[in-house]
């Protein structure tokens, strides 16, 4: 995975943001690296301090899943899944990235899906694209958590990857709480490559 030294956090905006799982202070990022403009959006519920370690999402955004609700993976359904769990705590930090297609962008997302209905996996179809099975680094998620003055939490997470690269930028995860929804016939085979192939903690399957 490429680690690229983010140069500067940059906080653009904070808001009430109502929502149906209660009410959020909502924030814009901007994580200014020497080659380019990161930008990612916060959702805050609650004071972060004192025990238990928050929960945190880190989630990457996906057009086709949370916004036109698309059954090829279960990215809506963990979305929500992490809202429902930090409103029920009454506190929490969902940090939503912009790395659309584990980070080769829409558009490429597009041609996988492409390649993907004439028998490519997930991973396959980024590798045949070029791109490696997945691009998404994890430091302005770790810049966000020490905006916040957070050195522990509770990670919603399947991906242990995501565990290994919050410890690495000095965020301790005390747990990693599974964040698993109920598979579909067309999301089934997304969710066995990302078992089989990514190392995913994904039991069922």
């Amino acid at each position: 995975m490429p680690v690229t030294p983010l140069f500067r956090l940059e906080k653009v905006a904070e808001a009430t943001f109502p929502t149906r799982w209660g009410q959020f202070r909502i924030f814009g990022f901007a994580g200014h690296y020497e080659d380019r403009v990161e930008e990612a959006v916060v959702l805050k519920m609650g004071n972060l301090s004192g025990d238990p370690a928050p929960l945190v999402r880190i989630h990457s955004q996906c057009l086709t899943g949370d916004v036109f609700h698309s059954l090829r993976c279960d990215c809506r359904a963990q979305l929500e899944l992490s809202l429902a769990r930090i409103a029920d705590e009454e506190r929490g930090l969902l940090i939503y990235e912009h790395q659309e297609g584990r980070g080769i962008g829409l558009l490429n997302k597009l041609r996988a899906y492409e390649l993907q209905d004439h028998g490519a996996d997930t991973v396959e179809a980024n590798e045949r694209l070029g791109f490696e099975a997945d691009l998404r680094s994890y430091e302005l998620p770790a810049a966000i958590l020490r905006h916040f003055n957070l050195t522990q939490i509770r990670l919603l997470s399947n991906n242990p990857e995501k565990v290994e690269a919050v410890e690495r930028a000095g965020v301790r995860v005390v747990e990693r709480i599974p964040c698993l929804t109920d598979p579909v016939d067309t999301s089934a085979a997304y969710l066995r490559t990302k078992k089989t192939k990514m190392g995913h903690l994904i039991d069922g399957l």
